[in-house]
């Protein structure tokens, strides 16, 4: 590995690989068929970057979204390594151009979508190629057990047809062992060398917290992180646009992104949260593949996501700098129902049916579960987590690390300064310590609860109530 250390140096400023990085390029080198399963932000793409460089000739990239393509180009040629994307934005000049480049050697690394490299056409243009590597990227939407099932993938295979010769190695962050199973035979792999890294995100905590009115426990939680940058996932593009228009009223930098936008305004929202514009990004599940913005600090469900799956690739945005990030669920028990009776309408077939609505309960059964969130993430991805409890999870908090009346006071403490700078007032004049550790103890739910604590009188029920109600119950 000589050879890749040094263009690791060289290209990627890295003296080190990260974890199960050097392995799998030995593979991939060696021409075995390879499947790596790496978390995101552990250095997928390099696994089929640096062997282009080191087998020379072609490397071929299939991957499902043209701005993600965009930005890995991007990335490779502002390294030196000449890369190109083969879509439906070239004209007839500049496929003849990338054809040549292609013949010629000057292009190491194409990337095209799984629609594009089936086509006969395209595939007798890379007959005249000197290729030498095939890459499925994010390679569970060929699984019809994935989460994110793409009928297009399927026909992936006649690349192994076409070009039984040239390995191929698969690569994703998110696969069970069934699904990692099915990936392999859909592609056709023989004998795969397979790599899995582990899914424990060890920076991230998680919290599961009872839905009752998420405008307002956004404007609490976003007071208190006016420094820090997120993400929430909204279960509607109607949800993405009320709570950006309501957030915004009261001084919050947000913007909606969803699939219904305009190509301009979901470029314009992207760019302004990649430079640091916006505190959040209210979106639906379209926002988030290929962003690659290290230091997002936390992201927000406001509903249950489909699949654990999902809710692990979206939740992977947080902390990709490895600094702490915070995941937060919106729970209401009827939202398994409701995406229960939305995946009856999706025209799945029998069998694709019964795996969605077996990823719907396994989301539900991680909300409503008594014990450590992490482990039961970890076991669903068969992995095994060596301890009882993460000191990392709303269920461990009272079992690990702080006490849970503790960290409670000190998010009220939170509460009241977010609330006395707005004022202009001394926090004291807003409550004691001792009301505060009083509403830690009592955990009022309700204003009659909250009124019950010594000084919380009418005045400060009816002005500082609400947003203390929504620390206790999100706590």
């Amino acid at each position: 590995m000589d050879t890749a250390k040094e263009l690791l140096r060289r290209y990627w400023g890295y003296s080190t690989f990260r974890p199960l990085q050097q392995e799998i390029i030995s593979s991939v080198l060696a021409g075995h068929d390879t499947l790596a399963i790496l978390a995101t932000g552990s250095g997928k793409s390099l696994c089929y970057q640096l062997p282009a460089l080191c087998l020379g000739g072609v490397t071929l990239v299939v991957s499902p979204l043209i701005a993600l393509m965009k930005d890995q180009v991007d990335a490779l040629n502002r390294r030196g390594i000449h890369a190109a994307a083969w879509t439906s934005t070239l004209d007839s000049r500049g496929r003849s151009q990338l054809g040549e480049g292609l013949k010629n050697g000057t292009i190491r690394i194409l990337f095209v979508s799984p629609e594009r490299c089936v086509q006969p056409a395209f595939l007798a243009c890379l007959k005249d190629c000197p290729l030498r590597l095939i890459a499925v990227d994010e390679a569970h939407c060929i699984s019809a057990w994935g989460h994110n099932f793409r009928p297009e993938y399927r026909q992936l295979a006649s690349l192994r047809t076409t070009f039984a010769d040239v390995p191929v190695i698969a690569l994703t962050a998110t696969a069970t062992p069934d699904v990692r199973k099915d990936i392999a035979r859909q592609l056709g792999l023989v004998r795969p060398k397979e790599f899995v890294g582990s899914f424990d995100r060890q920076n991230l905590t998680y919290q599961v917290r009872k839905r009752t009115d998420p405008d307002l426990f956004l404007r609490t939680y976003l007071a208190n992180r006016r420094k820090e940058t997120g993400i929430v996932y909204c279960r509607s593009r109607q949800e993405t646009e009320d709570l950006a228009r309501s957030l915004k009223k009261r001084g919050f930098t947000v913007a909606a992104y969803h699939a219904g936008l305009s190509q301009q305004v979901r470029e314009s929202v992207q760019d302004a949260f990649l430079k640091g514009g916006l505190q959040a990004v209210c979106a639906t599940i379209a926002f988030g593949m290929g962003i690659d913005k290290p230091d997002v600090r936390f992201v927000v469900h406001t509903s249950l996501p489909r699949s654990p799956e999902a809710y692990y690739q979206e939740t992977g945005r947080a902390g990709r700098d490895g600094k702490p990030g915070e995941c937060v669920l919106l729970y209401s028990p009827s939202d398994a129902a409701r995406l229960r009776a939305l995946a009856s309408r999706d025209g799945y077939t029998a069998g694709t049916l019964r795996v969605a609505l077996a990823k719907i309960d396994a989301m539900r059964d991680y909300c409503e579960a008594s014990g450590c969130r992490r482990r039961a993430l970890l076991r669903y991805f068969g992995e095994a987590y060596p301890a009882d409890t993460c000191g990392a999870c709303d269920a461990c908090a009272g079992v690990a690390g702080m006490d849970a009346e503790d960290a409670l006071f000190l998010r009220l403490k939170t509460v009241r300064k977010t609330l006395a700078e707005k004022r202009g007032v001394l926090p004291y004049m807003i409550f004691a310590d001792k009301s505060l550790r009083e509403m830690a103890k009592a955990k009022p739910e309700d204003r009659a609860g909250f009124a019950a604590i010594s000084g919380v009188g009418p005045f400060k029920l009816a002005k500082y109530g609400p947003a203390f109600l929504e620390a206790i119950r999100a706590g």
